[in-house]
């Protein structure tokens, strides 16, 4: 009786024999589970930067802003006004703060040194709503707001542009030629997910200062930019966007049937629909790459059954000298399923670099997880049984005397 450790030696001795068509045998494979796995860290690094992005923007938030397009027929057609951002603190419930703002790209002079940076007007609720602290001085309190002083908080990044190597508390700095002084600077937030935005790179002031001296809009008084909502929770962004849409409907008397003048847009709803289409083209990019397991498959069972050919009189005399046709079986199926496991394993590597190739594209570091990597070997494997059965069964159903005369 022929021994497992004997079949499984004369498997890898076959193989052994056809390096080179074994290596291009395992090539499909190669290049499915690669790109299963390549695809499947692309989308997990990409849904990791949107996971990080809803963080730092704050998952229980919405953002009122103009809508441009719309036609409104109230007296505060198109804008926006610190009225309706205390309107909303009164009467919506479920919100935790309100920040009105406004926003400009000016030049800020410290000294002979300046810098171009973002200046937020707002209220002391800005740094709440976004999620900042302070690291050093104060926040804007509601008296500054109130008498429109002309103060500021800075984020780390002006802080080190304008102020490398002193305290920035106290000094004065000028924002489009006028004089600010700091007394505050935000603790550190770091870029945004993916670099895009240097999130310690701004200014607050307080907004009817940056209303009268910063914007100045003309015959629109209280114009804010947006407004910013943060809710007591996820759950209740629902609610809150519902109160908000009729609250501001009623204020800016739009009448039943007419378009909105406004948006109320959730940073997290709009980061979970760019999940959602990452999600959609990873499972694509998997579908494909599970199409190349089976051809790469395919290509399996097309090499085994030509060696099956090949080697038919082989298979006469090993029958001839003892051995059963469940032995043939077994051998052809380790054949073939050493073809796989070689293939998944190189593979396996190839997705690794794969993967970080195609995240210098995306700029979203890739994400390997252990089970997609055991799927898509494990998947190989099955492969290599699946396609491999049937030429393992043909060779094992020869009748001996017909392959013994085979030529």
């Amino acid at each position: 009786m022929i021994s497992l450790a004997e079949i499984i030696h004369t498997a890898f001795r076959a193989l052994w024999r056809n390096k080179t068509r074994s290596f291009l045998t395992t090539l499909g494979i190669i290049i499915g589970v690669g790109a299963v796995i390549a695809a499947f860290a692309v989308g997990a690094g990409a849904n990791k930067v949107i996971d990080e992005q809803i963080s730092s923007l704050g998952t229980n938030s919405v953002t009122v802003m103009r809508e441009r397009n719309a036609q409104s027929t109230g007296d505060n057609a198109k804008y926006l006004t610190t009225s309706d951002a205390e309107a909303i603190a009164a009467n919506v419930s479920g919100v935790e703060a309100v920040a009105p703002l406004v926003g400009t790209t000016v030049q800020v002079v410290y000294g002979n040194t300046n810098w171009s940076t973002t200046v937020y007007g707002s209220t002391t609720s800005y740094a709440d709503v976004q999620g900042y602290t302070i690291e050093k001085g104060r926040n804007l309190t509601e008296s500054d707001q109130r008498t429109g002083t002309k103060v500021a908080v800075i984020g780390n990044t002006v802080a080190e542009k304008l102020f490398p190597h002193e305290d920035p508390l106290g000094k004065s700095l000028r924002i489009a030629k006028v004089p600010f002084t700091v007394v505050g600077v935000f603790a550190e937030k770091g870029q945004s997910t993916g670099g895009f935005t240097d999130q310690d790179d701004l200014v607050l002031v307080p907004l009817k200062t940056a209303q009268s001296r910063l914007v100045k809009w003309n015959n629109s008084p209280g114009r804010v930019s947006f407004i910013q909502v943060k809710g007591v929770s996820m759950e209740s962004l629902s609610y809150i966007t519902s109160e908000i849409t009729q609250l501001m409907r009623e204020r800016h008397k739009i009448r039943p049937g007419h378009a909105d003048d406004f948006a109320v847009r959730s940073l997290s709803q709009m980061l979970e629909a760019r999940r959602k289409t990452t999600n959609v083209t990873s499972m694509l990019l998997a579908s494909i790459a599970v199409i190349s397991l089976v051809v790469g498959g395919i290509g399996i069972m097309n090499i085994m059954l030509v060696s099956v050919t090949e080697r038919t009189r082989e298979i006469g005399i090993r029958m001839a000298v003892g051995a059963k046709s469940g032995n043939i079986k077994i051998q052809f199926l380790i054949e073939s399923v050493t073809l796989s496991l070689i293939g998944g394993a190189i593979g396996i590597c190839a997705g690794i670099g794969a993967g970080y190739a195609l995240a210098s594209f995306t700029q979203a570091p890739p994400v390997f997880t252990l089970s997609s990597i055991a799927l898509a070997f494990l998947f190989s494997a099955a492969v290599g049984v699946g396609f491999g059965y049937y030429p393992a069964a043909k060779a094992s159903m020869l009748n001996p005397i017909d392959a013994l005369k085979y030529e």
